[in-house]
């Protein structure tokens, strides 16, 4: 994480931050520089003392200064992203060959029309070169897989399922959990995007809005052979046997670490889970996220058996080709202001930004004061109704609003390629834990930008 140390006596700076790592991750390696960064930190913070004005209240912010280096190596496509490094550990002596075009997947020709025609994807990314022949390959052991944001993750889960559902079969067959709503709804645009030719049908598991509501004692039994949604409805379905899963061959869990974390959905998801063991014959599990912290990775790895292991180090997790700098800001007032007079004239020249803050009560305060200051923003959090939610996300990705101030709803899994500029407005805690950074959901913020190696730019 970024040097937390405030200089109330200094005004708010812009300094390059270090690279961030989570503190414990899949495949992790205790290597730490604490000495050169703690030095490396004191000689900034002499510096911003030499160099205090009192007349500002906030400071000026070099914008030209935020250019990311040219002559670095940047992902510049999908298969030359830095998860060039990632590890595999396979059980069993099935062999597996890294595929280098689709057509190595043997997909069918209604999938392969789909990923070149709709999805206009040329070959496979690094992750999906290496974990789609063990998804699809008999006798489809179970994967446990990390890999860094925008990477090309969901790829992989939603054309494993497409291609081992059986289209003559009008009965669930793949199952896709995810922790927040609009998650589920964007994997679900893309699962139908991508499986547009081949005829398969599938279904969002969702909270309906008022105006669609449905009584669930009501609902016809659900027949599409690839549900998505979130843990709560799918519960709530199977509990009232309008969802069965005796045909269920898969069944996915994107950003797995939160859906298995205590403080997460880790009930739910271990109930529906125990309840598809007992239904389905052999029902393949496939684990994704892009951080596994070691309390959930002991977990998983005591209730998934049989299984093949996919993981970045975690010093790689971190995006390159997104910059990160700190803003030292004596006050929240001082926090507004600089997002007033210098973030948005930033965001204005690299595309759309997202603002995130620790609590509903905060994206309140920061909403009215940037509108009091004449400024068009949105925001979202948990509590806003559905159908307000779901108004919001469509107007921020189809471009019609550029600033988006969010709760941790939208941090993991949510892709706008136009975003570039995030905002860290609150740096995240982790829960009931409020002097503990949460390392994992930085690095999540962090990768609503860069999506697939392009540019972007966070600020703390």
């Amino acid at each position: 994480m970024a040097d937390a140390t405030e200089n109330p006596a200094a005004p708010a700076t812009l300094e390059p931050l270090p690279s961030t790592e989570p503190k414990r991750s899949w495949g992790d390696v205790a290597e730490e520089e604490e000495e050169k960064e703690k030095e490396e930190r004191k000689q900034q913070q002499q510096q911003q003392t030499a160099n205090t004005s009192e007349d500002k209240s906030t400071a000026e912010l070099d914008v030209e200064g935020l250019t990311i280096d040219e002559s670095k190596k940047v992902n510049k496509f999908l298969d030359e992203a830095e998860d060039s490094s990632i590890k595999t550990v396979t059980t069993g002596d099935t062999p597996y060959t890294s595929a280098t075009t689709f057509e190595d997947l043997n997909l069918s020709p209604e999938l392969l029309k789909g990923l070149y025609v709709e999805m206009k994807f040329q070959k496979p990314s690094k992750i999906q070169a290496i974990s789609l022949p063990m998804i699809l390959t008999p006798p489809y052991r179970n994967l446990i897989a990390q890999a860094r944001n925008g990477s090309g993750k969901t790829t992989c889960f939603v054309l494993g399922m497409l291609s081992r559902v059986d289209p003559n079969l009008k009965a669930p067959q793949a199952l896709c959990i995810c922790p927040t709503r609009e998650l589920a709804i964007q994997n679900l645009e893309v699962l139908r995007k991508m499986g547009k030719h081949t005829g398969i049908t599938s279904e969002c598991a969702v909270p309906t809005d008022s105006t669609n509501y449905v009584p669930i004692s009501k609902r016809p039994p659900v027949t599409a052979q690839v549900v998505i949604g979130t843990p709560g409805t799918i519960k709530k379905w199977m509990s009232a046997k309008k969802l069965g899963f005796s045909r269920l061959k898969i069944l996915v869990y994107d950003e797995a670490d939160h859906m298995l974390d205590e403080a997460g959905f880790r009930d739910d998801s271990l109930r529906i889970m125990k309840d598809i063991e007992r239904s389905s014959g052999h029902c393949q599990v496939l684990l994704f996220s892009a951080t596994f912290n070691e309390t959930v990775k002991n977990f998983v790895t005591r209730i998934v058996k049989d299984y093949n292991q996919l993981f970045v180090k975690k010093e790689e997790l971190s995006l390159e080709s997104v910059k990160q700098y700190k803003v030292y800001c004596p006050d929240e007032l001082a926090k507004v202001m600089v997002i007033r007079d210098r973030i948005f004239e930033l965001g204005e020249k690299m595309g759309q930004t997202i603002i995130f803050v620790r609590t509903k009560n905060s994206a309140s305060a920061l909403h009215k004061a940037l509108k009091d200051f004449g400024y068009e923003v949105t925001t979202i959090m948990g509590a806003t109704i559905q159908e307000e939610r779901d108004k919001i996300v469509k107007e921020f990705k189809d471009g019609l609003t550029q600033v988006l101030i969010s709760t941790d709803v939208l941090a993991r899994g949510f892709d706008q390629q136009q975003v570039n500029l995030i905002v860290n407005y609150d740096p995240p805690v982790k829960h009931g834990k409020h002097l503990e950074p949460d390392c994992e959901v930085y690095l999540h913020r962090i990768g609503r930008a860069g999506r697939f190696g392009r540019k972007g730019k966070f600020l703390n």
